[in-house]
């Protein structure tokens, strides 16, 4: 019975995007540039659909090698329709030998079985077995992807379409966080009896061991797939699926500057869901939740300068806040004492859009720092300073150094400031 999920969509959004769908189409079928990757990312139940986390979730992004989600989800309504069976052998053609790795190294006249093929796209992302799947199933790689896009649009990721059964690069083959979500939806329960191939930790081919690309599986309680993606032009995504406490929840990460960031924030995107917190990791301390401070008329000199200088210099506030005093950072979540400051905004949204770019501009420097949100009241209204906090002092200015060099600006916050 095919499941059918409670799914959350935002009109204003999709609106705003309405430009970015029109500008895409008129990008031709070529292999696209780093500079295209976008991050985004969503959270949800995977039994009711209900969104718990989302960020750019409806933008366009290149999937990459999450692409054989959709190819193994044709493979499984193939073998459930009797059109092919697991232990049947497939030939290999010139066209699957020629994929660029990752590849298990098939050669024209090799034959290999439709369940090894199902093995190696789960843990070695062997983009020359995506091929044999696709040839087998839609005699080219070219019509299966109308199929796969055809699939996609019966499932209801309207936003996709698939133009090679591997995610190698073309400009073409666009997603959503939200479009994958479904998917893994899908393949969990309309494919339950097939979703135990995403949790291998490693396929063995003609001798040769081929550990899984999922690295956070191995580490992050409860996980139990779903598939990675790169190419250049995509950053590091990954899709995600962990069950705790009997409730499975489906994350999708694009865009992540390297594989270890992509995976921490993939597990701090799943802790916060699992306990509730539903904005996170874009943590908002509030000054209004706490009792009032008395006005004072002369702060302390480090908290006067911080307010003064970040809330004037970045970002589009230009007013220091009425009040000065500011919510402390989370001591459970913070790993140092100093942080970074990348903007100071009356629009949420573009505060954490301040820290996901600085999160990517920075690479690996910020990878154990925690993304939050500052609110602050102020004489023209709320403020919310984007931070990245829990950094050591020497981090933490060699992460606004390169922010500077790529042209974000960046405040070093000393522990006094927070």
């Amino acid at each position: 019975m095919a499941f059918t999920a409670i799914w959350r969509r935002s009109t204003a959004q999709s609106r705003k995007l309405a430009t970015a769908v029109a500008m895409a189409a008129l990008v031709a079928i070529a292999t696209p540039v780093a500079a295209l990757a976008k991050y985004a990312s969503i959270i949800i139940d995977a039994k009711t659909g209900e969104v718990l986390h989302e960020a750019s979730a409806d933008t366009r992004n290149f999937p990459a090698s999450m692409t054989k989600m959709m190819t193994l989800h044709l493979v499984f309504d193939a073998v459930n329709a009797g059109k092919i069976r697991l232990n049947q052998q497939l030939p290999v053609s010139r066209h699957a030998s020629n994929m660029e790795p990752s590849k298990l190294g098939l050669v024209p006249g090799d034959n290999i079985t439709t369940e090894q093929c199902i093995q190696a796209l789960v843990t070695k992302s062997a983009n020359d077995c995506a091929v044999v799947l696709a040839e087998a199933l839609g005699g080219t790689e070219q019509n299966f992807a109308r199929m796969m896009t055809d699939r996609a649009r019966q499932l209801g990721m309207t936003r996709t379409t698939f133009r090679n059964a591997s995610g190698l690069p073309n400009a073409g083959q666009l997603s959503t966080a939200r479009d994958f979500a479904r998917l893994a939806q899908s393949l969990i329960y309309d494919h339950a009896q097939y979703y135990s191939y995403f949790s291998a930790s490693s396929f063995t081919y003609k001798g040769v061991v081929h550990r899984n690309h999922n690295r956070l599986m191995a580490r992050y309680e409860g996980m139990d797939g779903l598939k990675t993606g790169y190419i250049r032009a995509s950053g590091f995504n990954l899709a995600a699926s962990a069950v705790r406490d009997g409730r499975r929840l489906i994350g999708i990460v694009y865009g992540g500057q390297t594989g270890t960031w992509r995976d921490n924030h993939m597990a701090d995107l799943l802790d916060d869901a699992f306990m509730g917190r539903r904005e996170a990791p874009m943590l908002v301390a509030s000054n209004q939740s706490k009792p009032k401070a008395k006005a004072r008329t002369k702060p302390t000199a480090p908290e006067t300068m911080v307010a003064a200088v970040s809330d004037s210099i970045i970002g589009t506030a230009n007013a220091a806040p009425a009040v000065s005093t500011v919510g402390s950072v989370p001591a459970s979540r913070a790993n140092g004492n100093w942080a970074i400051q990348v903007g100071a905004f009356n629009d949420k949204a573009q505060s954490q859009r301040a820290v996901n770019q600085a999160t990517q501009k920075a690479g690996t420097l910020l990878d154990s720092a925690t993304p939050h949100l500052m609110e602050v009241s102020t004489a023209k209204g709320t403020l919310y300073r984007a931070r990245l906090v829990g950094l050591d002092e020497r981090t933490a200015r060699r992460a606004c150094a390169q922010l500077s060099k790529s042209g974000q600006n960046c405040l070093t916050l000393p522990p006094a400031s927070l």
